[in-house]
């Protein structure tokens, strides 16, 4: 009986094991094989990381290679409590001086911080943020700090799991977030500010991951953001328990293709020069804005283009809207007697008029389609040049009345690019305000002709005239010179592109001709006169428009290019609402030819007349200058007031 009770119990126990073992099998077969791909996926989520590689944005640099916007990665310092355990202090007294934030504050951020999980299980954060945006520079300093860090005891002397403790505390107590940050920074603050434009941060959607991305949110940072980004790279790799890469373990390894640096055709010492000009007149005359514009009339190229007041890039918060509109592009205004360089050069070229052509301009009030228009000053007949010397708005009338009519003034207004975007690359461009001339009213023939009833921007006006120094050939702004990669091979190369020929060569001289007298004492531009240069030109002094009727504020302007029958450079300087004297001769003609003296020094450009005018050279070769020329006289009045 005895010997049959131990057997059961032998069975049994066998029975029991057979049984473990099928369980132990079928619970394998489950893991092994049923539920293989679903564990293997849980396993690699465990262990696996995937980081994203950002390229480097690329910078955009002057025609001379001068940095004007560039990218450096930077990284997001953060502590893991855990591992610091209470040594908070003596870590936030290491840290403190190199990361420049108080050791209350990082004593505070290194404490102990818990969050309850989905499964309502309470765990502690193992990774706080301390600083943002910190430089590879910065980042070493905190690693040799930490690296360094004592205590004020014998840690040999410790038991092997508080040795570990402090060790780990070293190497791992202070981490970086994975992956850098990208910082955009301008070396120059806000010079050429408005061109450059600035960046933003946006999202974007990775394999189901929502991300952060740089994304370029005016100016050339907008229009080129595609080729400025580069191309994204990534690593899947393992990490071991405490989240450091297992460099052995790496699976994937694809580098990032950084952005292409873009290359402007601005040159930033002139670009330095306008704005240095436009600050003085900002403080001369207090207008709301003021705005200036350096091209080269036969490519189109901008050397310099700015607004004041302006911003910093580096510090957006600064700024308002209102600061960071680039006027130069934004603006539609009436241009005023700068536009009369339309109605003649039009006439010209179309054979129905010539310099010499007299007009009676009626004493100084001229009554057309029941409105009176008045000139500055009375006069009683002038040639069509003198209509330019002394900026006529009767002549101007009668020439666009008597000589080209509604359909060929219009035709020629659309021909010089207003009504148009001159397609330059840069975000927010206007395209102005032209009427077709079945909108027109009847007295719209004699106000266009003298700058009224429409709208321009600036740079339209710009290359308006520059067409005319250009042997009538209307071209193109041109503002990226090219495009390279990091090592500065040549990706694409753009040239200048011609638009249209607005009006014939001969046209177009004759036009110069008559521009070379308005800076003279017997035209409205005595102030944009050079020692060295022969300057060609047209002032406009436009009354603003508010409510849909003319009002006591005007616009400023000065355009003219030098040397006048080969001309170099067309400089464009515009005033908003200047305070006290509002002529454009008086206040936009003088900061013309303080830009235009310095960038002649600057680009050494040969003059083309000497110093038999009497009057003693502004400037040495090779020499900027810098005083603003005072006015000295009061040139003749170009206001154009259209009276009902």
């Amino acid at each position: 009986m005895a010997k049959r009770l131990q057997y059961l119990r032998v069975m049994l126990l066998v029975l029991c094991l057979c049984t473990g073992f099928v369980l132990l099998g079928l619970r394998l077969v489950d893991l092994q094989v049923l539920r293989h791909d679903e564990l293997r996926v849980l396993a690699r989520a465990n262990t696996e990381r995937q980081f994203l590689r950002e390229p480097r944005r690329g910078d955009i640099l002057d025609i001379k290679g001068n940095l004007l916007a560039t990218s450096v990665f930077v990284k997001t310092v953060c502590a893991d409590p855990v591992v610091i355990g209470n040594r908070q202090a003596e870590v936030a007294r290491a840290l403190s001086p190199i990361l420049q934030i108080s050791e209350a504050d990082l004593y505070r951020g290194m404490l102990p911080q818990f969050r309850t999980n989905s499964d309502g299980k309470v765990t502690p954060y193992r990774c706080v943020r301390l600083k943002t945006k910190v430089t590879p520079e910065t980042w070493e300093k905190v690693r040799g700090a930490m690296t360094n860090l004592t205590f004020g005891i014998d840690e040999s002397k410790l038991p092997k799991k508080e040795q570990a403790f402090y060790r780990d505390l070293r190497q791992s107590g202070i981490i970086c977030e994975l992956p850098d940050q990208q910082l955009r920074s301008y070396p120059n603050s806000n010079l050429c500010a408005h061109v450059l434009g600035y960046v933003g941060t946006g999202t974007n959607d990775y394999n189901g991951k929502i991300i952060n991305v740089t994304i370029g949110a005016d100016g050339i940072e907008r229009a080129l953001n595609s080729k400025l980004s580069g191309v994204r790279g990534w690593r899947v790799t393992e990490t071991d328990s405490r989240r450091r890469e297992v460099v052995s373990l790496r699976d994937q390894d694809v580098e990032p293709h950084d952005g292409c640096n873009v290359v402007l055709t601005i040159d930033s010492v002139i670009q330095n020069i306008v704005e240095d000009e436009l600050r003085k007149g900002l403080q001369q005359f207090s207008p709301i804005s003021i705005t200036a514009i350096v091209t080269r009339p036969r490519t189109g190229e901008i050397l310099a283009m700015a607004t004041l007041p302006t911003f910093d890039p580096n510090n957006l918060k600064t700024s308002t809207p209102d600061m960071r509109k680039n006027r130069v592009i934004a603006d539609v205004v009436e241009p005023g007697s700068t536009f009369k360089i339309v109605v003649v050069s039009g006439a010209l070229d179309s054979k129905k008029l010539k310099l010499s052509d007299q007009f009676y301009c009626e004493n100084g009030a001229f009554t057309y389609a029941g409105r009176v228009l008045h000139d500055h000053k009375a006069e009683k007949t002038l040639t069509a040049e003198e209509i330019i010397t002394r900026s006529s708005n009767i002549g101007a009338a009668k020439i666009g009345i008597e000589r080209l009519g509604q359909g060929a003034l219009y035709n020629y207004i659309r021909d010089f690019g207003f009504g148009a975007k001159t397609g330059i690359l840069l975000p927010g461009e206007e395209v102005g305000i032209v009427h077709a001339t079945k909108n027109w009213s009847k007295v719209s023939i004699a106000q266009i002709p003298m700058g009224h009833g429409v709208g321009v921007t600036r740079l339209q006006m710009e290359m308006a005239m520059a067409a005319l120094a250009n042997n009538g050939m209307l071209m193109r702004p041109m503002l990226v010179d090219r495009l390279e990669d990091q090592d500065g091979h040549i990706i694409a190369k753009y040239g200048p592109q011609s638009v249209r020929q607005v009006v014939s060569t001969n046209a177009a001289r004759e036009m110069v001709k008559a521009l070379k007298t308005v800076p003279t004492k017997a035209g409205t531009a005595e102030h944009a006169g050079m020692t060295n240069y022969t300057v060609a030109g047209k002032t406009g002094t436009a009354q603003k428009v508010e409510n849909n009727a003319y009002v006591n504020k005007f616009i400023s302007s000065f355009i003219g290019f030098f040397p006048a029958d080969d001309p170099e450079l067309c400089i464009s300087v515009v005033l908003d609402e200047a305070k006290g004297e509002h002529y454009g001769g008086l206040t936009a003609a003088p900061i013309f030819r303080q830009i235009a003296e310095r960038s002649a020094s600057y680009l050494n450009i040969r003059p083309d007349r000497g110093e038999e005018l009497g009057r003693p050279p502004m400037f040495d070769a090779g020499a900027e200058v810098r005083s603003v020329r005072t006015a000295s006289a009061r040139p003749v009045n170009d206001r154009d007031p259209l009276t009902p």
